[in-house]
């Protein structure tokens, strides 16, 4: 039978509806942050006027294809350097180049730093990619909804899957069914080296039933394997940069004698490319500002200042970036003399390519009053990003030893050139956030730090469960005088720290903290069962042996 008008209007209707929810869908499932011109991303850095323009027209030439005629393109190419090199402020410039151009397939910019998970993580990647590239046509758009109302488990499948049900299937549509120019573009992907692992299994559990961590390079692998495999189907039009450091992962994948896939040559940074005269041209024009703020004189600079600054930068634009934040953050000293300090700092000549950035580190964290306790707040913030209600006044109210002082300030104040810290008005829904990485990877090794600077994990997690039994000792058994946000933050803390050497134990928490009444108005306040159960096991570790059979969970002990 024929359909009628309003049959076919009310069908037509029906598949509106149905792709319109499943946009809604991708678009629950993806990593908002990572996306180049996210709000999140609105102080990324990017290279400075008529800096790294030779790098930059390199790589968007090689996007629009314009290496050669060639009957097998190579549609992956890397792009590597050290820390500090400039790799995020180039991939974000050639992103912004392609967008303003039309030329931008999709982007996913990683940061370990960042709070938001799926930024650190593997697991909206390939999500996050489809929901772009579901912008460039309607007929995109309208397959990649098909496919997933065809399969409304995509979510849950792996990358592999992923890819081909969200972006391989429905290109190959498009391209059957399309008389119009082929799409193409790039697929910019940043700091891959810097996604974590997802654990799918219980990895503290002793014995059989614990699993061993899954490694981050893993997951890397994987995502690497994932685009390998996307970029030989001949319906994938676009080109990928994947920016990361030269970690082994990377190097095996990318080394023509482990993999027969033909890659575009390599980009590296620091080796292809002398930063040297685009870090001179970025020192000069932040200089000027800086007199032009400080109402400077034209010769308050030293002589050969910023020949010695490029000398010690070696290469490194962060190095750069770093004494200019630290020359412009405010501190009681002149802009002069905080910059003859630097340019009189002297190292001990090793083979370490960043003894400079170390020296200048090790410079910034001794302005504060209180080193070794700034850097233990340093990694403290880190440690705790993820949390639920880690805002600064939260971490403030938990790591401070007296609620009512401004320790906050006094230890982080000068370091404003390592970390971003929110202004007073934002501190209640604002996080701390950092610069760069490379201030992690000093501060993790202790030939870089010093041993002053260094501080153990095992430590770190002592200082953060000192501050968690501080919090609760203030709550008395009846009341809980806490605000929702920072309770979220509390009760997360045991539900994530391996707690060791026996500092779980009850007896290193106050009455209050052990008592029924108090973990059942934690209960009532929190909502968070699961967070909960993980808290009390861990506090009264000694007390449950008899519950750990699995036929026992947080319901059979305080039930629902």
């Amino acid at each position: 039978m024929i359909p009628t008008g309003s049959a076919v209007a009310t069908t037509l209707f029906n598949n509106a509806h149905d792709f319109q929810s499943s946009a809604v869908e991708l678009g629950a499932r993806i990593a908002a942050g990572a996306i180049h011109d996210s709000a999140e991303r609105c102080d990324a850095p990017k290279c400075h006027p008529e800096t790294r323009v030779a790098v930059q027209n390199d790589l968007y030439d090689w996007i629009l294809g314009d290496e050669g005629p060639s009957d097998h393109p190579r549609k992956i190419k890397w792009v590597t350097g050290p820390a500090g090199s400039g790799k995020s402020a180039v991939m974000g410039s050639v992103a912004d180049r392609c967008a303003g151009n039309g030329v931008l397939g999709a982007t996913f910019f990683f940061a370990s730093w960042s709070t938001s998970v799926g930024r650190r993580r593997k697991t909206a990647f390939v999500t996050t990619i489809a929901h772009q590239l579901a912008q460039h046509r309607e007929e995109l758009r309208t397959a990649i909804s098909a496919a997933i109302e065809k399969n409304a488990d995509v979510f849950e499948k792996n990358l592999r899957v992923q890819m081909e049900v969200l972006v391989l299937s429905p290109l190959r549509e498009v391209v059957r069914q399309s008389d119009r120019p082929p799409l193409r573009g790039g697929i910019i992907i940043d700091g891959l080296d810097e996604c974590e692992a997802e654990q799918y299994h219980d990895t503290t559990t002793p014995g059989r039933r614990g699993r061993p961590e899954r490694m981050n390079s893993e997951d890397q692998l994987e995502i690497l394997q994932v685009l390998q495999a996307a970029s030989s189907d001949p319906s994938f039009p676009f080109r990928i940069l994947i920016a990361s450091r030269p970690e082994r992962v990377f190097r095996e994948f990318f080394d023509p004698e482990n993999n027969p896939t033909a890659f575009a040559k390599k980009l590296d940074l620091h080796e292809d490319h002398n930063a040297d005269a685009d870090i001179t041209l970025f020192l000069e024009a932040e200089f000027n500002r800086l007199r032009r703020r400080y109402n400077l004189p034209l010769s308050w600079l030293p002589p050969n200042a910023i020949k010695i600054l490029v000398d010690k930068a070696s290469g490194q634009f962060i190095y750069a970036a770093t004494v200019i934040r630290f020359l412009d953050a405010d501190h009681r000293e002149p802009p002069k003399a905080l910059l003859e300090a630097i340019l009189g700092m002297q190292v001990i000549t090793t083979s370490n390519p960043l003894e400079h950035l170390d020296a200048l580190y090790s410079h910034i964290l001794s302005s504060s009053p209180d080193a070794p306790l700034s850097v233990q707040w340093i990694h403290s913030i880190s440690w705790l990003k993820s949390s639920k209600g880690s805002y600064a006044s939260n971490i403030h109210l938990l790591l401070q030893t007296d609620s009512q002082s401004n320790e906050a300030e006094h230890l982080l104040g000068k370091l404003h050139s390592l970390i971003r810290i929110p202004s007073p008005r934002d501190q209640a829904t604002t996080r701390y956030d950092f610069y760069h990485k490379s201030l992690f990877d000093f501060l993790e090794d202790p030939d870089r730090c010093g041993i002053d600077l260094y501080v153990e994990e095992n430590e770190n997690e002592l200082f953060i469960w000192n501050a968690f039994v501080r919090a609760c000792a203030r709550t008395s058994g009846t009341q809980l005088k806490y605000q929702e946000p920072f309770l979220q933050l509390l009760v997360d803390i045991p539900a994530q720290l391996v707690l060791m050497h026996g500092i779980g134990h009850p007896e290193a928490l106050s009455t209050s903290a052990t008592s029924t009444d108090w973990w059942v108005l934690l209960a009532t306040e929190c909502k968070a069962a699961e967070s909960l159960w993980q808290m009390f096991k861990q506090v009264h570790k000694p007390n449950l042996e008899p519950f750990h059979s699995p036929e026992f969970g947080i319901n059979s002990l305080v039930g629902t």
